[in-house]
């Protein structure tokens, strides 16, 4: 081969490996585009190109699954296929599956709902009826849907995440609590029934002594439907809020009345409250301040603690009684908490829940206070088994944080979140778009409601509001499940709390 065409061939390999970078340089600019003026998908947003990777490598997982790596329902705190689940119905994808379930029905803790032999009709079907909730309060609040949007503060939340929640649960009819925060413009933004939520630093409503202010309760109540005294947390009882330093914005220093940049810890409980009585206390001036419906927000530990209060309202009469509790898990989530908290403290809810309900009936106040029940409720089986168990409500803040986009990507804590949620970042938060966020928080809201309604028809049921304990049953090993009015009997309604 002469030097001419070995020149001619190294010009051909050059053209051609220059055609090859210029096609692969405009592809990428093109993906590149696509994927910063997009607004659906949010990882793609704020990692464009490669983010398309993370939608690659799910649907090969799905093959690759059954050989290597977790399997679909192993991981924690939640597994894929929940996630996944949630992902389908903010979608609004629709919840039907092909070939057979990945449920282990044999797993002893798995939930079997009892069909009915002949289940309801369409034409029979009626909505779930609202509940009121403080009818005793000068303006009591009218609930109109079971499962809701559970306490997540700004601060721990990026202030798109809470426009999109706000928005969301507008148009789904849905409330939504402010966390202990306090009160933003980025709250009120979609005009949703608010619950606002007083932890112990008593954000937004405290004086300058750090006490309940009357004057701020009054304009707080102007703007929400109810207030929730929070005591504990499920994620870290005994322990007060915690936000991470890079996460105190100006303008979330702002809000709390907090240094930017230093991190903030609330007291482990409020200092006023000592026992029940002062308990009470606090519950009747937070009532009188403002006219407005008043719980409380707590964790069991064991069931004294439901029976002693139990005790000081029947001492002092049901109209001293909170307006509604908020029981939360020991396994429910949170933005930051010691690790030995989360692990360690606190009943979960399967346990936790029928002991609060059953307290609550022997006592005779079962029909005075609304139970809400908190902690991994984020699919409709298991709101339809809090329900069952005895709740009013559900709650969850995981569920529409997943809604919103997150990936479980467990840096809550760090402002580092990968799609915005809980980051205070610019850059991470342009990937959440507010109006195609609050569309699937919307959806994922109806999808549960709607799908706890489809499992009471299946059951008999005209509505969600009637299931009862017989209508489940739980596995306890491998082709034996019991029902749970067998696990958990009902007691005996109007005797002494205690007995």
């Amino acid at each position: 081969m002469d030097f001419g065409n070995l020149l001619c061939m190294i010009s051909a390999l050059f053209l051609f490996l220059l055609a090859l970078g210029l096609i692969g340089a405009a592809l990428f600019l093109i993906l590149f585009l696509q994927d910063v003026r997009q607004t659906e998908h949010t990882i793609r947003r704020n990692y464009p190109v490669v983010g398309r990777l993370r939608y690659l490598l799910e649907r090969l997982g799905e093959a690759l699954r059954q050989y290597f790596f977790t399997l679909e329902r192993e991981e924690l705190p939640f597994d894929r296929a929940t996630r996944g689940w949630v992902y389908r119905m903010s979608k609004n994808l629709g919840g039907t599956i092909g070939f057979g379930s990945t449920y282990d029905v044999q797993k002893p803790g798995a939930l079997l709902f009892c069909n009915a032999p002949y289940p309801v009709l369409e034409e029979e079907r009626i909505p779930a009826p609202s509940l009121v909730i403080g009818p005793d309060a000068a303006q009591p609040f009218t609930a109109r849907s079971i499962f809701n949007i559970a306490g997540m503060s700004y601060g721990a939340l990026s202030a798109p995440a809470v426009r999109a929640l706000s928005r969301g649960a507008h148009a789904a009819e849905v409330w939504l609590n402010t966390g202990e925060g306090g009160l933003t413009p980025h709250h009120r933004e979609g005009g949703s029934d608010l619950i606002f939520q007083i932890g112990t630093a008593k954000f937004g409503v405290h004086d300058a002594d750090g006490r309940l202010d009357p004057r701020r309760l009054r304009e707080v109540a102007q703007h929400v439907k109810a207030f929730e005294l929070k005591l504990a947390q499920g994620a870290k009882p005994g322990r007060g809020g915690v936000l991470p330093g890079v996460k105190v914005t100006p303008e979330v220093a702002a809000v709390r009345g907090i240094p930017v940049g230093q991190s903030c810890c609330s007291p482990n409980r409020h200092p006023e409250i000592t026992d029940d009585d002062t308990l009470l206390d606090m519950i009747a001036r937070i009532r009188d301040a403002t006219g407005r419906p008043v719980g409380i927000k707590m964790v069991l530990g064991c069931d004294t603690a439901i029976l002693g209060l139990c005790e000081a309202i029947l001492r002092r009469g049901e109209i001293h009684a909170p307006d509604f509790i908020t029981l939360d898990g020991g396994d429910a989530g949170t933005g930051a908490a010691p690790q030995v908290l989360m692990d360690h403290m606190g009943l979960p809810l399967n346990e936790s829940l029928p002991m609060l309900v059953d307290a609550l009936h022997q006592a005779g106040l079962r029909e005075r206070i609304r139970v809400i029940a908190s902690g991994k409720l984020v699919d409709t089986a298991r709101v339809a088994w809090a329900l069952s168990v005895g709740a009013d409500f559900a709650v969850t803040g995981r569920g529409f944080m997943f809604a919103l986009g997150c990936i479980q990507a467990m840096r809550c804590h760090l402002g580092t979140c990968p799609t915005g949620v809980t980051s205070h970042s610019p850059r991470l938060q342009k990937g959440l778009v507010v109006e195609e966020k609050a569309i699937r928080v919307a959806n994922y809201a109806r999808a549960v409601n709607g799908g706890i309604n489809e499992l009471a028809h299946a059951c008999g049921l005209l509505h969600a509001r009637q299931f009862r304990r017989d209508n489940v049953r739980v596995v306890q090993s491998p082709g034996r499940s019991i029902p749970l009015d067998e696990l958990y009997p009902y007691p005996r309604v109007g005797g002494p709390a205690g007995v």
